[in-house]
């Protein structure tokens, strides 16, 4: 049943990444058609054709390796120089260099898809304000979809908010072991010392109401009050069966990693996770999904995308850490970047796990959804080809030279040329493709597990 059950969570994760790509493409496509762009074609995925059909003047289909998606539009390219100019002289003569050569490939391929009447339907022919509309339509889906998960988990399902309700007592005093990017503690053994908790007497499902005397109507309450104490003995007082029952215990005091209050670590000026001494007793709350309301979404947006947007700066160094675990055999950190491969294995840990309600592993899987897709929009916004925002980016400089030209009265510089880009066009994707298989090696071998 539980590899049943991981094989549903994996199934329909591969289904949340698909139609994400799909709306992304969808995202690009709408306004390229409202524009009178010609869209030959319209693909989820890459390679040979698995299936397709025609509608109208596309092709829409799905193709074998399904690692994203794209849009054919006419005339992504604008005619060189050289070529304008052969329409008034012959004898041209193109250049023999390999830039050259990889330039005018790019060119002819486009030029082959171009059919009578498609002289006024090129994309390189819009405005620049439409250029980039087209281009941002595809991030702005994804932008879309991850606030409408946002929302839907924010309002329908609920975050999770700690109790007071202990939902697991330690057998012991484990050994900590902390290191620049994780925090891991030992096995019991029979030689560990019982954990404080464990020797008072406080079982899962108590409800710990006062620390000392002291009422805590917070679980943040309760820890502050336990590190507080370090190691003097205290009393903790817990409801349990309706009753109220004093436990006497003595903490150990013990290194302990400082939580930022979002569910992640705390991290020191040198970027490490950040530790404190206090006292430790051996218990930990359990956490319940509150429902809240449609203003809290802006701002659990705006965090992840923040917290995106710090990963995207450290990926190269992150991607390169992963790879000298990978060849050295240590251990992959719990914060590394991951993969497809490694959102759909933790979707089919958490439809697998019994360790959660169908509540919350519903819940867990909306989260992945929507931070998924806000990844998506920052990622495709950045600035280099192929990816949207070098396209933007070169719809802007285009825009910016003809402004300037019109103000000086010079002639038009024409439009922005990509082909000119392609060797580093070529360099960011295979960049990309190199990141990637590492990515999905590492999800194969070092998967990363939350149970």
């Amino acid at each position: 049943m539980e590899i049943l059950l991981y094989a549903v969570g994996i199934i329909l994760m591969a289904i949340a990444i698909a139609v994400s790509i799909a709306l992304h493409e969808v995202g690009h496509l709408v306004p390229a058609k409202l524009f009178n762009v010609r869209v030959p074609q319209y693909m989820i995925g890459f390679g040979k054709t698995v299936f397709s059909f025609r509608r109208g003047e596309t092709e829409y289909g799905f193709k074998a390796i399904p690692l994203g998606g794209y849009i054919s539009m006419i005339g992504m390219y604008p005619p060189s120089p050289a070529e304008v100019k052969e329409h008034h002289e012959e004898g041209h003569s193109g250049s023999t260099s390999p830039f050259a050569s990889m330039a005018e490939e790019a060119r002819a391929a486009d030029a082959e898809r171009m059919k009578p009447g498609d002289e006024n339907r090129l994309f390189y022919k819009l405005p620049v304000l439409k250029r980039m509309v087209i281009m941002l339509g595809g991030p702005t889906m994804n932008l879309l979809i991850g606030v409408l998960c946002t929302a839907v988990l924010i309002c329908g399902f609920g975050t999770a908010q700690v109790t007071n309700k202990v939902s697991a007592v330690s057998e012991c005093v484990p050994s900590v072991n902390v290191t620049h990017d994780s925090i891991s503690y030992g096995e019991c053994t029979d030689k560990s010392t019982p954990s404080p908790a464990k020797a008072a007497g406080v079982q899962v499902g108590d409800r710990v109401v006062a620390v000392n005397g002291t009422q805590t109507g917070s679980w943040e309450a309760v820890s502050s009050a336990i590190r507080a104490a370090g190691s003097h003995p205290s009393t903790l007082t817990v409801e349990r069966n309706g009753q109220r029952l004093d436990l006497s215990v003595t903490p150990v005091e013990m290194i302990r990693p400082i939580s930022d209050g979002k569910g992640q670590y705390a991290r020191a000026a040198d970027g490490s996770i950040a530790t404190t001494r206090g006292g430790f007793v051996g218990v930990s709350p359990s956490s319940e999904l509150v429902p809240g309301s449609i203003t809290e979404v802006p701002a659990m947006v705006g965090d992840t995308l923040s917290r995106v947007g710090s990963s995207m700066l450290s990926l190269p160094q992150r991607v390169w850490e992963l790879t000298v675990t990978l060849v050295t055999g240590g251990e992959r950190s719990a914060e590394s970047p991951v993969s497809v491969v490694g959102v759909s294995r933790i979707a089919g840990e958490v439809t697998a796990t019994d360790r959660i309600d169908v509540k919350a592993k519903a819940a867990m899987l909306v989260s992945l959804v929507a931070n998924m897709n806000l990844m998506l929009f920052a990622f495709n916004l950045i600035p280099l080809l192929p990816l949207d925002g070098g396209h933007v980016l070169g719809a802007l400089w285009e825009g910016v030279r003809r402004f300037f030209a019109r103000l000086t009265g010079r002639k038009d510089p024409g439009p922005f040329d990509p082909v000119k880009l392609l060797p580093l066009t070529y360099v960011v994707a295979g960049a990309f493709i190199v990141m990637s298989v590492i990515l999905i090696v590492a999800d194969i071998v070092k998967p990363i597990t939350l149970f």
